[in-house]
């Protein structure tokens, strides 16, 4: 039998064969789904148009996922109004997994709150009614967005059809300088593929220099890989994988890890020396619009934002606080983080005696409600929204027209190392210089 890369013998797998191949259409069993407050009113309704109207029944209670995130603190009636329709569904199907805002169950950001809680494993196929559910294939498992129409069928079968994506390999070896984050890395494939390199295919990521960073760094790998165009990203799962996925499993469900068969067929594949890059950043207004921060440093700024799926982790924090710490910054910096847990890490972690909570204080910066905020600009009254045609350097992952807010604004895509250290001068700067 000819051998297979993980994403196909995950799908294999799924769909109940020995053998899958690129191309292939095929049906596979779902093990989770996650939809929110933006997409799943849309979904909610689509699964009962077509399962029975008041009388449809999710396919299993226990694998439906559902975390508001995006559009949650606002007064915009019709965001709020998303929010009941979520509540009122989780109430009559008797989901098992919502977690409401307002009370001691919300999370925050659903890419990052889907590990915490233990959603993520090894083998498994997630869908999320959200373009960076691939974020989750950092945990070696098919993760991919889906449609509300893909998603609601989902809901009631807890199916899907889809075709079989090749695989690019991307190989990181080396050591990766105190300067350089996984930031800095996707960025810089991006910026060699372009926005449509990887267009429906897997993106496979290997090497020393990935297995050397921690679960949250391969995180931020993998959730950007839809900009290129990838269908997911995947990460063989170590034991450091396993670790996490262990202490999280508070269902202690079986998981079966799977890999890429040695002579494996990829349809492309480059290697990367980490040592060798400097600090990458995505120009306006695009994530492939790359450049090397020698040569655009200096550009001047308004705004720093550390947050999002991409840049609202501990490890994400942790960086920006080595920078901030004992200085202030010359423009507006917003402070996100993605979940509850991580806002708490930011009052219990400490740094030198001081907690990263009032590292971010002492040097101006505001910080804000565990959610998505302003990486998708949301309603006007959105912490961190852009209400200007400014110029922001964020460490979210898109930079399109209007991705924060006013379509004039101009948002920069960077690592936090390098957000933090421009936060300080104003002007887009080199970390090396700050570290």
């Amino acid at each position: 039998m000819k051998p297979m890369t993980m994403t196909e013998k995950i799908l294999a797998k799924h769909a109940g064969r020995d053998h899958v191949l690129p191309g292939e259409n095929v049906w596979i069993d779902v093990d989770v789904l996650m939809t929110h407050d933006v997409c799943g009113p849309g979904t909610i309704g689509i699964f009962k148009a077509h399962f029975g109207g008041k009388n449809a029944k999710v396919w299993d209670r226990e694998k439906v996922v559902i975390i508001p995130d995006h559009y949650i603190f606002t007064a915009d009636a019709m965001a709020n109004r998303n929010v009941k329709v979520l509540r009122e569904f989780a109430a009559e199907q008797q989901l098992k997994y919502f977690y409401d805002v307002g009370t001691a169950k919300y999370k925050g950001v659903c890419h990052i709150a889907l590990p915490e809680e233990g959603h993520t494993r090894p083998g498994e196929v997630l869908l999320g009614t959200d373009s960076h559910t691939c974020t989750a294939g950092a945990f070696g498992e098919f993760a991919t967005g889906v449609g509300n129409t893909d998603a609601g069928f989902t809901m009631g079968s807890g199916k899907t059809w889809l075709k079989v994506p090749p695989t690019m390999r991307f190989v990181f070896h080396g050591e990766l300088p105190p300067y350089l984050m996984a930031k800095d890395l996707i960025l810089a494939v991006i910026g060699d593929i372009g926005c449509d390199g990887a267009t429906y295919k897997a993106m496979e990521f290997d090497g020393d220099g990935v297995y050397a960073l921690n679960i949250e760094e391969r995180m931020t790998l993998c959730n950007m890989v839809i900009e290129a165009g990838g269908k997911n990203g995947v990460i063989a799962p170590d034991q450091v994988t396993l670790d996490y996925v262990n202490a999280r499993n508070k269902d202690k469900r079986p998981f079966t890890p799977v890999f890429s068969d040695p002579g494996a067929s990829y349809c492309y594949e480059k290697t990367y020396d980490v040592s060798k890059l400097e600090p990458v950043i995505a120009q306006p207004h695009s994530p492939d619009n790359r450049a090397y921060v020698s040569e655009i440093k200096g550009a001047k700024l308004d705004r720093a934002y550390i947050g999002s799926c991409t840049g609202g982790k501990l490890t994400d924090f942790r960086a920006a606080a080595k920078i901030l710490k004992g200085k202030e910054v010359k423009i507006d910096t917003f402070v996100v983080p993605a979940t509850s847990e991580i806002a708490a890490g930011l009052k219990n972690e400490k740094l030198n005696g001081q907690s990263l909570e009032d590292i971010f204080k002492n040097a101006g910066a505001k910080i804000g409600e565990p959610s998505c905020a302003a990486c998708l600009g949301g309603p006007s009254d959105t912490f961190g929204r852009l209400n200007a045609p400014i110029s922001c350097i964020s460490t979210t992952n898109r930079n399109f027209p209007g991705r924060m807010g006013h379509k004039e604004a101009k948002v920069y895509l960077a690592s936090p190392l390098t957000v933090a250290a421009s936060a300080l001068t104003g002007v887009i700067s080199d970390p090396r210089e700050a570290l």
